[in-house]
């Protein structure tokens, strides 16, 4: 016969479980989040001493392309328009030593979203920084590069002001924030995925980080 477990009872000690389970589910996604970044800044560097050597020519990009395609067949991202977007990635933080450790922090699709919302060196750092720090999802992130956010804040003399409103039922599972669409295709995920699927495919990816 069970034991009953008068409500609350063992909460404070049983909570510390938790704790463990989600502190070790979030350096999970953050370690699959790292080394696609990282994945995608070789692919850059790579490409980018190609195209500039001119040594397999000057489709280098298109013939890679279609390399991949025919060898992962179901693996998205490396398409031209990806391919190129790691070299961009690449080629605008490979000598800003500030930055560069930085960027494996973000999502890939947050990544893009700076290099493309932003014009200068100085407002890319500035993005960088305050994303991390407020682990921004996709969403709260393209709010304050709409809102002109760093050039208020420049305006303000650095003076802190108030974010942007959030919208109403945001996901905001901490998970979402670090392991967005890129992640979960680079772990070659079923598209209608389970978290039987996931925990596998982390195992799978991360057996040398366990």
């Amino acid at each position: 016969m069970s034991v009953l477990i008068k409500k609350d009872e063992y909460y404070d000690d049983f909570s510390k479980v938790i704790e463990m389970i989600e502190t070790r589910r979030n350096s999970a996604y953050r370690k699959v989040n790292e080394e696609l970044i990282s994945l995608y800044w070789d692919v850059g560097h790579f490409v980018s001493e190609q195209i500039e050597s001119n040594r397999l020519g000057s489709k280098v990009v298109d013939n890679l392309a279609a390399f991949i395609k025919n060898k992962y067949p179901t693996l998205k991202g490396f398409s031209r328009r990806g391919i190129y977007r790691m070299i961009q990635f690449y080629e605008t933080y490979k000598d800003d030593e500030i930055v560069s450790p930085l960027v494996t922090q973000l999502s890939w699709t947050n990544n893009l979203l700076i290099l493309s919302g932003t014009k200068t060196k100085e407002e890319r750092e500035f993005y960088i920084k305050m994303a991390i720090k407020n682990n921004y999802s996709k969403a709260e992130l393209d709010r304050q590069l709409s809102s002109a956010y760093y050039e208020r804040y420049m305006l303000s003399n650095g003076k802190a002001l108030p974010s942007t409103t959030k919208t109403i039922d945001e996901d905001d599972y901490p998970n979402t924030k670090i392991l967005d669409l890129y992640s979960l295709e680079f772990l070659d995920l079923p598209n209608e995925y389970s978290e039987v699927d996931l925990r596998k495919a982390l195992i799978k990816n991360l057996k040398k980080f366990f």
